[in-house]
C-alpha cells in the first residue's frame, strides 16, 4: 500500500467520522419471538442451567468500525434508516469502509486486561464478535483474506485476537460465547457485485442462482468448522442476522417486525452446522437469533427488557453507551443504571449481556472500565442474591424485586442516589417467616423487622450511612 493510499484513508476517516461520531443504532434492534422450543439434549440442557446461573456476561464488538469510531457494519447497508454523507457515493462509501482494514492496528491489544475488567465487574461469561455483518474477520480463517491476521496487524503475536481473547477469559473461568454473523457483506456469495445492495439481504435471486449461495453455505460452514475446532471449548455460539433464515420461518410475527423480506429462502443447513458443532463443542448452547426452532435455545431481546417475567430461558442484551462498538464520548450509563437493569433481568428470570466497544488501538475506554469497575463493587457484597438464583411467582413489590436460592429468599430494593441513606425499607409479598433472621448482604448484619397491614418493615442500622443503588436482603 502506497503513502497516498494511507493519506485518502486517513482523511476519509477524519472527515467521515465526524459525519458519524454521535450516530447510534438505537431503532435497528432484534426482536424477540414468542414461540420457544426447548432444548431435548441432556448436554445442552445442563449447559443450559449453568449458563442461566452466571447472570452476567460482556458482549465485546470490535472490528474495523472502531477505527473512525462508528456504527458496526450497518452503515454500508442502504436502508431508509441508515445516514451517511450525502455527499459521498454509496459504492464510494463502501470501498471506503471495506478499506479501513488497511489502518487497522490494535497495538495496544492486551486481552488479559480485558478479561480482567470483566472479571472485577463481577461477569461470568463472554460473547466475542469473530465476525460482523460487514464480513472482516476477527480469526484467522483459511476462507477469506479479508481478516485481522492479513492486515497491517498480522506480525504481532497476538495477530489472532479471537483465540487469545478466548483464551484470556477462559483462565478466569469465564463461559465462551463466539458471536458470529450469518450475512457476510463483503463475500461475492452474499452482497453479489453484479446487483445494487438495496438493504440487509443477499442482493441476488437464490432461485434463479443456486449454485452462488450454495457456494455461500459452504464458505459459513467452513467458517464456522474452524471456530468449533480451533478455538478450544466453546459453550455458545450466538449467531446474530436473524434475516438469514428458512422461508419456513417468516411468519406473520416476523413480517410484523418490518425488516425487508426476500421472495426466496435464506436457508444456510442449520441442520448440517448444528451437528458438526455439537460433535466437536458437545452439549454447546446454540443462540440462532429471532429463528424460532430447535437452534434458538435462549432468546434475545436486544436494548429492552420484558415487561414481565419469562419462564424460558432468556438474555437481555443491552449497550453500556448507545453504540455497542467503540464510538467517541459515548453516552455511557452509570453503575446506578446497570445494577437497577440486572436486578430487574434476573428478578425477570433472564441473564443480561451488557455491549462494550474496545478502541482501535485495542483498550477498552477508561470511563467504561470506571462503570464496570463500580458495578464489581456492588455484585462483590451483594451478588448472592443475584448468581445461580430463580425467579419467584411474585417476583417485583415496586421497586423491589424478588429471587430464589437453595431455600433462600432475597429481596433486592433499588435505590435512587440520594443526600442520605434510607433509614427503612419496606415491602409487600414475600414476607418472611416467623423467626426468621433477614440479612442485609452488605455489611453482613442481621437487622430487626416487623410486619404491619401485610408489609414487612426493615430498620437498618443507625450508623448505616452507606448510599448504594440497591440494598439486597436474604431470609427465610
Amino acid at each position: 500500500m502506497n503513502k497516498r493510499t494511507i493519506k485518502e484513508i486517513i482523511l476519509g476517516l477524519v472527515c467521515i467520522s465526524l459525519s458519524y461520531s454521535g450516530y447510534a443504532q438505537k431503532d435497528n434492534v432484534h426482536q424477540r419471538s414468542s414461540e420457544y422450543q426447548a432444548p431435548v439434549d441432556p448436554l445442552v440442557k445442563a449447559k443450559l442451567e449453568d449458563w442461566r446461573d452466571q447472570k452476567f456476561g460482556i458482549l465485546i464488538h470490535w472490528g474495523i468500525y472502531s477505527v473512525p469510531g462508528i456504527i458496526e457494519s450497518w452503515s454500508i447497508c442502504s436502508e431508509d434508516w441508515i445516514e451517511r454523507d450525502s455527499t459521498i457515493a454509496y459504492n464510494d462509501y463502501k470501498k471506503w469502509y471495506w478499506n479501513l482494514e488497511k489502518v487497522f492496528n490494535p497495538v495496544n491489544f492486551d486481552p488479559d486486561q480485558w478479561a480482567e475488567a470483566a472479571e472485577s465487574a463481577g461477569m461470568k461469561y463472554l460473547v466475542f464478535t469473530t465476525k460482523h455483518h460487514d464480513g472482516f474477520n476477527m480469526f484467522d480463517t483459511q476462507q477469506t483474506d479479508y481478516k485481522i491476521t492479513a492486515g497491517p496487524f498480522k506480525n504481532h503475536p497476538k495477530a489472532n485476537v479471537t483465540k487469545h481473547i478466548f483464551e484470556a477469559f477462559r483462565k478466569k473461568d469465564f463461559m465462551i460465547g463466539a458471536y458470529f454473523s450469518k450475512p457476510d457483506w463483503h463475500s461475492q456469495y452474499y452482497w453479489w457485485d453484479k446487483y445494487a445492495t438495496p438493504n440487509r439481504n443477499n442482493n441476488y435471486d437464490i432461485n434463479r442462482y443456486p449454485w452462488r449461495w450454495n457456494k455461500f453455505k459452504e464458505f459459513t460452514f467452513n467458517q464456522l468448522n474452524e471456530l468449533m475446532t480451533d478455538y478450544g471449548s466453546i459453550d455458545v455460539l450466538w449467531l446474530d442476522g436473524g434475516w438469514v433464515r428458512p422461508k419456513e420461518t417468516v411468519n406473520d410475527e416476523v413480517r410484523a417486525w418490518g425488516a425487508p423480506i426476500p421472495e426466496w429462502s435464506q436457508d444456510i443447513d442449520m441442520d448440517k452446522i448444528a451437528a458438526m458443532a455439537r460433535e466437536a463443542q458437545p452439549g454447546i448452547i446454540f443462540a440462532d437469533r429471532t429463528v424460532h426452532g430447535p437452534y434458538e435455545n435462549y432468546q434475545t431481546p436486544e436494548r429492552k427488557i420484558p415487561d414481565e417475567k419469562l419462564e424460558d430461558p432468556w438474555e437481555s442484551c443491552l449497550p453500556l453507551g448507545d453504540n455497542w462498538g467503540y464510538v467517541p464520548n459515548d453516552n455511557f450509563k452509570t453503575s446506578e443504571e446497570v445494577i437497577h437493569n440486572l436486578v430487574e433481568v434476573v428478578a425477570k428470570g433472564g441473564n443480561m449481556l451488557l455491549g462494550i466497544g474496545p478502541e482501535s488501538d485495542g483498550t477498552f475506554p477508561l470511563d467504561a472500565v470506571a462503570v464496570l469497575e463500580e458495578i464489581g463493587e456492588w455484585l462483590e457484597k451483594s451478588g448472592e442474591a443475584i448468581y445461580s438464583t430463580r425467579t419467584l411467582g411474585y417476583y417485583k413489590d415496586g421497586t423491589t424485586y424478588f429471587t430464589q436460592k437453595e431455600g433462600k429468599k432475597y429481596a433486592i430494593v433499588l435505590v435512587k442516589k440520594e443526600k442520605e441513606a434510607p433509614k427503612m425499607v419496606s415491602w409487600k409479598g414475600n414476607l418472611p417467616k416467623k423467626g426468621s433472621k433477614l440479612t442485609l448482604l452488605e455489611t453482613g448484619e442481621v437487622l430487626k423487622w416487623q410486619i404491619k397491614n401485610n408489609e414487612v418493615i426493615v430498620n437498618l442500622p443507625s450508623d448505616y450511612e452507606q448510599v448504594t443503588p440497591a440494598l439486597a436482603f436474604s431470609f427465610n
